[in-house]
């Protein structure tokens, strides 16, 4: 785990976290496994002989890093685990003793994809728990409250990636067809941001609206990936507005167990396609503006969504 030095800042008292912006950002996970296919799931858990604690793997971002990337990191450092995301689990904010700072930290559910623990000098010992031990064990009550938003729902939904593409400039300054409207110096600056952070969620196939802002958007993923991206008109403005019923139908056929799509595509598809797919599952969406260069990390089972998380343009989770 990356450490940070850090500063007093100066606060008389104890800061109170509902006063103060939080001035140390973190991020971790729950990682999960079950047992045996369809048994019940363990949590892990990390001591760390600094503190005597039982906690959840966590640590700071880096200069720049955006807390996805940041969990992954600090979930790998901390466990030896490989893991990818999926759904977003909320954050805590606190004081941090002796420093008169405020720390928030961000949490995500976490899936094993390999490694192995070796004890290191922040974490001596690593320990799989059944969820209801888990909730036991943990030495602070916030890192409980994390947990019990993780057990909310079935760890094992299907994930998929909605992507707007990046920053294209102002359609009606572009002379050519709107289809060949290309990113933007900003939009590719964005993308030095969005890809590390998609890579995260550890999407496997990708697929894009055919307009060329689209597929640029994500197309440093595909060339760390090695993988194609395949078009899907129905998902383009054009192709949605002519039929809006199918391009729902298609993007749920995208979804398949122990596979993370990603699809890429435009401002006037993303909103009206989640409201109407959240309405027939009975899901409340989160607020959100839906602006270039911005992710929807969607939950799904059995073809209904049941959980819809908004990471804005600095890729941070609301």
């Amino acid at each position: 785990m990356t450490s940070h030095s850090d500063t007093t800042s100066g606060f008389a008292t104890p800061p109170d976290p509902a006063a103060h912006p939080p001035n140390i950002h973190a991020a971790g996970a729950v990682v999960w496994r079950r047992t045996r296919p369809g048994g019940p799931i363990e949590i892990v858990l990390a001591h760390r002989p600094k503190y005597e604690d039982w906690s959840l793997p966590k640590g700071k971002l880096d200069p720049g890093e955006t807390p996805m990337v940041a969990a992954v990191r600090e979930v790998a450092e901390e466990t030896g685990l490989r893991t990818r995301l999926s759904r977003y689990l909320g954050h805590v904010t606190y004081p941090v003793p002796g420093h008169r700072r405020i720390k928030r930290v961000d949490y995500w559910t976490a899936t094993v994809l390999g490694g192995e623990f070796v004890p290191n000098d922040e974490v001596d010992q690593l320990r799989w728990y059944p969820a209801d031990r888990a909730l036991e064990e943990l030495s602070y009550p916030m890192d409980r409250g994390i947990v019990g938003e993780f057990l909310r729902l079935p760890p094992d939904t299907e994930t998929l990636l909605l992507v707007r593409h990046a920053k294209a400039g102002q359609r009606a300054r572009f002379t050519g067809p709107d289809d060949q409207r290309p990113l933007e110096k900003a939009g590719f600056a964005q993308l030095e941001t969005l890809t590390p952070s998609l890579l995260a969620f550890g999407p496997q196939v990708l697929y894009s609206a055919p307009p060329l802002r689209c597929v640029q958007t994500i197309e440093p993923l595909a060339s760390s990936l090695g993988v194609d991206i395949a078009p899907e008109p129905l998902l383009s403005e054009s192709g949605y507005a002519a039929e809006p019923q199918r391009a729902l139908a298609r993007i749920r056929e995208l979804i398949f167990p122990d596979t993370v799509p990603l699809v890429c595509s435009q401002g006037k598809v993303i909103p009206p396609l989640l409201e109407q797919w959240a309405r027939q599952s009975g899901l409340t969406l989160p607020p959100a503006r839906n602006r270039k260069g911005t992710v929807w990390v969607l939950s799904v089972s059995d073809g209904r969504l049941v959980a819809a998380d908004h990471l804005d343009r600095a890729l941070r989770a609301r």
